[in-house]
């Protein structure tokens, strides 16, 4: 008798998965609580894959010997909550898929800097001739290309929700960037609970795997002796460390790995900033430690264009800058954005509060910021925290009145930067919709 496989979510992922579901021969049903794009319905009926919208069928899902949890949907959901009393196991697509894959695996999370790591390692595997798949946060669902396509790598963006329905995925390479609090929300409001999902990538490797940390993330360090790994760490940092990975010094970053070192200068690299530094040296030890050759490596640390919306040049008008950095959800990112800025700022703000410590940005904000457009929700925390350190602050609802609001506020030589340090879904779908109208608004001006 075939194992039934109930997926919740009819997005990437959820259909990804039904269709690898259905390949592996499982009876497979997909329900989503709210609407199913055209798309991902139509490919559900190329496979002939019963879905509902709209509700859940609880006896269905309930009568499921395996459940799929979209990485959006929270533990405390009524439905999860029920599945998990019954004892169904409720994993993530990335475990799932994993299982039916041989190809080396390059897992990459973090609080920041996780999707430009991740494009940057499939660019520098990629150009150097290997081939490799990139999904998770990013790119086309992992289950779909394992179901589909056929990569001898797979390079995996992984939020903490995902490595949360993780049971015996591993990484052969894990990458772990930073940690700054996020998505506190989610993890009730204990910073300790967020690092140790983020350290779960981590939790199955073994001797001849690698884990690659970013070591001047103190959260990072402490959980390296909390959470003991038998791979081999490799670090990364500003500072040269009596251990092996990369460090910068003399302008350059520098990988120092026996048999396999590197050198590059900064101003060479395509993303500059310090932040971008820390992504470089996370990609390109990985890439060292597969064997990829210097000039390759150098050549694609030279050439790389980064994600949209994150610190993206839209255009200059009448002498100002405008900059789409949509994708800082969080302070940590915002900090980043706002400290790599030169010249007098407008800052657009605001949107769904995580439980933020907007302090944290008060030094990066004195001296740089001229004027803050709060949009949307978490505004009266912005007043509170920044009212003393900018000059003017106005609230607006909409995208296109906080462009407009710039527009008439910006004087030859500013910046307008979009660095949110919030979530999206109070006025906007996700943080591209947020970026894209961002765009449509500056473009018309």
């Amino acid at each position: 008798m075939k194992k039934r496989i109930s997926i919740l979510g009819g997005g990437e992922s959820g259909a990804g998965t039904a269709v690898l579901a259905q390949k592996q021969g499982w009876e497979v049903w997909l329900s989503d609580a709210g609407n199913i794009k055209e798309k991902y319905q139509d490919l559900l009926r190329q496979y002939g894959i019963p879905f509902e919208e709209g509700g859940h069928n609880e006896e269905m899902i309930l009568g499921s010997d395996l459940i799929m949890k979209s990485p959006g949907i929270p533990d405390k959901a009524p439905i999860v909550k029920k599945a998990l009393e019954k004892g169904i196991d409720v994993i993530s697509e990335i475990e799932f898929a994993a299982t039916y894959t041989d190809a080396v695996i390059i897992g990459i999370t973090g609080t920041n800097g996780k999707t430009t790591t991740t494009l940057l390692t499939h660019h520098l595997l990629v150009n150097a001739g290997l081939n490799a798949g990139l999904a998770g946060n990013v790119g086309k669902s992992f289950a779909l290309q394992v179901a589909t396509e056929l990569h001898d790598y797979y390079v995996l963006e992984l939020s903490s929700f995902q490595l949360d329905g993780i049971r015996t995925f591993r990484p052969h390479i894990a990458i772990l960037t930073n940690i700054t609090p996020d998505h506190l929300d989610r993890y009730d409001y204990k910073y300790e609970n967020y690092i140790a999902s983020k350290f779960r990538i981590t939790m199955n490797q073994r001797e001849g795997d690698i884990f690659i940390a970013g070591y001047d993330s103190e959260p990072v360090r402490e959980g390296l002796k909390r959470f003991p790994t038998r791979a081999a760490v490799y670090t990364f940092s500003q500072e040269k460390l009596d251990r092996p990975g990369a460090y910068i010094e003399d302008h350059r970053i520098i990988i120092n790995i026996i048999n396999k070192e590197f050198d590059m200068y900064i101003n060479e690299l395509a993303l500059q900033g310090k932040h971008n530094a820390y992504n470089s040296m996370a990609a390109g030890i990985a890439a060292r430690l597969l064997d990829i050759k210097k000039e390759s490596i150098r050549d694609s640390l030279s050439d790389f264009k980064n994600v949209e919306h994150r610190m993206e040049f839209v255009a200059k008008v009448k002498g100002v800058e405008y900059i789409n950095d949509s994708k800082a959800t969080n302070v940590n990112s915002a900090f980043y954005a706002l400290e790599s800025m030169t010249a007098p700022t407008i800052w657009i703000a605001g949107g769904v509060d995580k439980g933020n410590d907007y302090a944290e940005l008060l030094p990066v904000v004195k001296g740089k910021v001229k004027v803050l457009i709060c949009l949307g929700e978490g505004v009266e925390k912005l007043r509170e925290t920044f009212g003393d350190a900018i000059e003017q602050i106005y609230h607006v609802n909409s995208m296109r009145d906080a462009v407009s609001s710039a527009y008439r506020l910006g004087q030859k030589g500013d910046v307008v930067l979009l660095s949110p340090a919030c979530a999206s879904f109070d006025l906007f779908e996700n943080y591209e919709d947020r970026g894209n109208q961002f765009k449509q608004w500056v473009r018309e001006l």
